[in-house]
C-alpha cells in the first residue's frame, strides 16, 4: 500500500523564481542537508536519470553501493518535478508542485513509498529526507532570492530551536518577515540570526529587541516567547520546579529587557497552555473561565506563575496564548500517539471520557500571524486567547479516530493503573493522558478567525501518512 506524507508552505515568490532552484535537481543538497550529492545524466527533462546520495555514514555506504539510478518521471517547468528512486522491493517517489496563490506560491512536497519495503524504507530514508522540512523550504526560498519585505516585521522568537519554534520561524521567513532566534545553544544549521542567552538574565541578547532604535531595522519588532522545558517528564518536585523556572525566568528576562527599550515592542505573543485549567472535567473552558485553586502543581502550578511573569511587559499589542495540544507531524505529541496506535496500544485511556483539546499546527501558525498583525482579516484584542479548535473530542473518540486513520483494528482500553506504571518506564507524566479539558475560544469566534482544520478527522487526514 502506498504511504504518502505531504508538506505545504506558502512562499512570497512567484513560481518562476522558485523554479530557478527547484527545477535544477543538482541543487537539492543546497537546501536539504539530508542529501549529500546529486548528479544528472543529462539536462533536466522527463525520463532523464541520475544518482543521489543521502547523508549519513550507513546510508551513504549502502545507498552508494546498491542503489539504482533515479528517473525524472515528471518535469513541467515552473510547475512540477518528480523523482522516482527504485528501492529494494519498492519505489520512492519525491514530488514537488508549485501552485500560484495570493501573490505568492504554495510549495507542496509529497514523499511516497510503494512496495513491500515501503514501511521500512520510509523509516530509514523518509525520516531522513523529511527532517525539518519547513526549514528546508526556507533555504530554498532564500536561494531563489527571497528577501524581507520593505515593511517586514522583525520577530524575535525565544525558544525558536524547538519543533514549533522552527516551524514558526520558517513560516514567517517564507512570508517575507525577519526572524531572530533566542536560544541557550546556537544551532549552526538554522538559517536565521541567533543570540545565545541563559533564559534568566538580561544580557547582550537584548540587542535583538532594539533593532529599530539602532537603525538596523526600519520596521516593527515583535516577540514570540516559546521558551520552556518540555512537559513530557516525570512529575517529580524537582521536574515541576524546573518546568516552572524555565518558563517564569525566561519570561521575566524578556519583560525586563523590554523595559529598557526606547519604545514598546509592537506585538508580543506570550506562550501559555490550556493545561492551566488542570483536570477541568465537564467545565467548558474559555478565556473567561476562572483558574482552579490550587489545580495540579505540574499544570496550574506552572502555567499560572508563567502568565503572571508577563505582567509589566512593554508592548503595544499583546496576546497570552493558551495553546492546547498542537498536532504537528514533527512534534512529540502526535508522534507518540501514532506510535502507540501502530503498536496495538490505540485503545482509550482510563475512563476514555476525559476531554482532548487540540489544534492543527497550520491553524496555530495562522493565530500567531493574526496576533502579530499580519492578517488584515483578523483583529485580536489584547489579553488571553485560547488556541484550540471549536471541536474538542473525548479520549475515546481521539483513539478511535487515530485507529481509523492509521487503519488499525480495535484495541482494548488501557486502565489507569497500567498507564501509571507504563509512565514510569517512559519517564513521562500519566496525568497527560488521564486528565483533560474542554477548551475553546470565544475571542477567535468573534474576531473573524476561521479554522482550516476544524475537525479531528480533517486534521489527521492531512497530517498522517496516507
Amino acid at each position: 500500500m502506498p504511504r504518502t506524507t505531504t508538506y505545504t508552505q506558502w512562499i512570497a515568490l512567484p513560481p518562476q523564481r522558485l523554479w530557478t532552484v527547484l527545477g535544477d535537481p543538482t541543487r537539492w543538497p543546497e537546501w536539504n542537508p539530508a542529501v549529500k550529492a546529486l548528479t544528472l545524466h543529462g539536462a533536466p527533462a522527463p525520463g532523464v536519470t541520475g544518482d543521489y546520495l543521502p547523508r549519513g555514514r550507513a546510508t551513504e555506504a549502502v545507498h552508494g553501493r546498491l542503489a539504482k539510478p533515479f528517473t525524472l518521471s515528471t518535469f513541467v517547468p515552473d510547475r512540477e518535478i518528480t523523482i522516482e528512486q527504485p528501492e529494494p522491493a519498492g519505489t520512492m517517489r519525491m514530488r514537488w508542485v508549485l501552485t500560484p496563490r495570493d501573490g505568492g506560491t504554495d510549495l507542496t512536497q509529497q514523499l511516497t513509498f510503494t512496495g513491500v519495503s515501503g514501511a521500512v524504507m520510509r523509516k530509514v530514508v523518509g525520516d531522513l529526507l523529511e527532517t525539518d522540512t519547513h526549514t528546508c523550504f526556507t533555504r530554498l526560498a532564500r536561494l531563489a532570492g527571497l528577501q524581507p519585505a520593505a515593511d517586514a516585521l522583525t520577530v524575535v522568537i525565544a525558544g525558536g530551536t524547538g519543533a514549533l519554534g522552527r516551524t514558526l520561524a520558517a513560516d514567517l521567513t517564507c512570508r517575507g518577515q525577519r526572524v531572530v532566534i533566542l536560544t541557550r545553544r546556537s544551532v549552526p544549521e538554522l538559517p536565521y540570526p541567533q543570540y545565545e542567552w541563559d533564559g534568566r538574565t538580561v544580557g547582550a541578547w537584548a540587542d535583538a529587541l532594539s533593532f529599530p532604535a539602532k537603525g538596523r531595522n526600519p520596521g516593527r519588532t515583535a516577540i514570540v516567547n516559546l521558551a520552556g522545558k518540555l512537559v513530557d517528564c516525570r512529575p517529580t518536585a524537582r521536574n515541576i520546579a524546573e518546568l516552572r523556572r524555565s518558563r517564569v525566568d525566561s519570561t521575566r528576562a524578556l519583560v525586563e529587557a523590554s523595559k529598557t527599550l526606547d519604545r514598546p515592542i509592537d506585538h508580543w505573543i506570550q506562550a501559555s497552555t490550556t493545561a492551566i485549567w488542570a483536570d477541568a472535567g465537564e467545565t467548558r473552558c474559555t478565556e473567561a473561565t476562572p483558574l482552579p485553586e490550587p489545580g495540579l502543581p505540574q499544570m496550574t502550578g506552572v502555567a499560572a506563575p508563567w502568565e503572571a511573569a508577563f505582567e509589566g511587559a512593554n508592548a503595544t499589542h499583546w496576546t497570552i496564548l493558551r495553546t492546547s495540544i498542537v498536532l504537528d507531524p514533527d512534534a512529540p505529541a502526535l508522534k507518540r500517539l501514532a506510535a502507540l496506535t501502530k503498536a496495538g496500544l490505540g485503545g482509550s485511556v482510563g475512563t476514555g471520557r476525559q476531554w482532548f483539546s487540540w489544534i492543527h499546527f497550520e491553524d496555530w501558525l495562522a493565530i500567531v500571524r493574526a496576533g502579530l498583525g499580519l492578517d488584515p482579516r483578523v483583529s485580536l484584542p489584547n489579553g488571553v486567547l485560547v488556541a484550540a479548535t471549536d471541536f474538542p473530542v473525548r479520549n475515546k473518540e481521539l483513539m478511535t479516530t487515530l485507529r481509523r486513520q492509521l487503519r488499525r483494528p480495535w484495541s482494548p482500553p488501557t486502565p489507569a493503573p497500567a498507564l501509571t506504571i507504563g509512565a514510569v518506564f517512559l519517564r513521562t507524566d500519566p496525568a497527560l493522558g488521564l486528565t483533560g479539558r474542554h477548551a475553546t475560544s470565544e475571542v477567535l469566534r468573534h474576531s473573524g478567525f476561521r479554522f482550516r482544520y476544524p475537525t479531528l478527522d480533517e486534521a489527521l487526514s492531512n497530517l498522517l501518512p496516507r
